[in-house]
């Protein structure tokens, strides 16, 4: 008898017709012989509903009492499947994050899960139930409910996947896997069979909107392997597993797996700083203390003692940052700081470049070659990305997608530059 987490995201459930369904795939999954636990996110777009609900009360709601109310969402799902599974003739019980075992730190909003305590869902599991846990919700420190970012109902499936030594990790969603790029951008986007942990953190990372990148450290560090599914269809998804088992399956890993791209991006530009020692430290601890979290930075060379520092920060962080590098600007005496909000990253990745050189010249060829003006340019061992222009975001995406050979047409395991 295997014992399998299920995790449905909140477009899996977003009705009543939905959350039927749903409970007829994890009666499914039960009857085959399993132990089953699932993991719900809040219906459709609740949280983004409760989120406008407290801005429509205040612009600066405390974080304690926004994740008190970000937390009801969840309940929803759990109590309205836990109810669907036992109409249909099966025991089901809900339990919210805290009560199955999940412990985070002290922060909220974004807390860290620190440890997991599974006797209360191993206990209900030995009575037969399937266990309903409301996801992306932990117990911190102080006895509170918190929250855990973004995405977070991943996280509390990988979590209790690892906790619970679950046999399977499946993780549902509106789409049938992980694809090449987007297939709402790119119609010919390939579904990609296997992917790494590594690959697959550098395009959440990158924006690839699939999983949550915390959840695939986590999986990662504990090798939960993730099999990435789709609800409305009964077609094999994605396996998210390690390099050595990929390059086991393959002679060659692809050279390219995947195009990620993030429109969430704003690039700011400090003009003129003085070129000494520990200006940039200044400035990027100063953005650290305020939680602002930095992608990609670019640094000029020196001309008359002075220099430019350009980086990129999400949207969301834009006003934060703006308000503090205008300080800077004027304790650092440098001459302005420019904002641009019409910026987008675009990210090649594969675990094939690890052993193959070129990548990069041709990123670079087939953006030339459509006029594409690259801005910035950050690389890993297995990523390059560039800044370049919104509006030249969808062209971008798909000559680099044609580029490296990543249509349904080709399938080949490797590709020479």
């Amino acid at each position: 008898m295997a014992l399998v987490v299920m995790k449905f995201g909140g477009s899996s459930v977003a009705d009543a017709t939905k959350i039927k369904l749903v409970a007829s795939r994890v009666i499914e999954k039960k009857k085959a012989g399993n132990k089953v636990v699932v993991v719900v996110s809040a219906p459709g777009d609740t949280t983004d509903d409760l989120l406008s609900m407290a801005e429509n009360i205040t612009s600066n709601p405390p974080e304690r009492e926004l994740d008190m109310l970000l937390a009801t969402g969840e309940m929803i799902s759990i109590s309205l499947l836990a109810m669907a599974i036992n109409s249909m003739g099966q025991k089901a019980i809900s339990l919210t994050g805290p009560q199955a075992g999940i412990v985070a730190g002290t922060n909220y909003t974004r807390a860290r899960v620190k440890k997991v305590n599974p006797n209360k869902i191993k206990s209900m599991l030995a009575k037969d139930n399937i266990v309903i846990v409301a996801g992306f919700q932990a117990l911190n420190a102080k006895g509170d409910i918190t929250t855990l970012g973004r995405g977070g109902s991943d996280l509390t499936a990988v979590v209790l996947a690892a906790g619970l030594q679950a046999d399977f990790c499946e993780i549902y969603s509106d789409v049938e896997g992980v694809f090449t790029t987007d297939p709402r951008l790119v119609t010919d986007a390939r579904k990609i069979e296997y992917i790494s942990y590594d690959e697959m953190l550098e395009l959440a990372g990158s924006g690839a909107q699939v999983l949550q990148s915390r959840s695939i450290e986590v999986a990662k560090k504990f090798g939960v392997q993730i099999y990435a599914k789709s609800t409305f269809s009964q077609n094999q998804g994605t396996i998210i597993t390690s390099e050595e088992n990929i390059r086991r399956r393959k002679m060659e890993a692809l050279l390219v797996s995947g195009i990620a791209f993030d429109k969430n991006q704003v690039k700011f530009t400090i003009i003129d700083l003085p070129d000494i020692p520990g200006v940039a430290a200044k400035v990027f601890s100063k953005l650290a203390k305020v939680g602002v979290n930095v992608d990609m930075i670019i640094q000029s060379a020196a001309v008359n003692k002075k220099n430019d520092i350009s980086f990129t920060v999400s949207k969301q962080e834009m006003k934060k940052t703006q308000i503090e590098l205008d300080k800077l600007a004027q304790e650092l005496n440098a001459s302005e700081v420019v904002c641009d909000e019409h910026v987008a990253k675009v990210s090649v990745v594969g675990i094939g470049m690890k052993s193959h050189a070129g990548v990069a010249g041709k990123m670079f060829e087939v953006l030339h070659k459509k006029g594409i003006n690259i801005e910035m340019i950050s690389t890993s061992e297995i990523k390059i990305s560039c800044i370049v222009d919104e509006r030249d975001l969808r062209t971008a995406v798909d000559e680099l997608h044609k580029g490296f050979g990543l249509s349904r047409k080709n399938r080949s395991l490797y590709e020479k530059i």
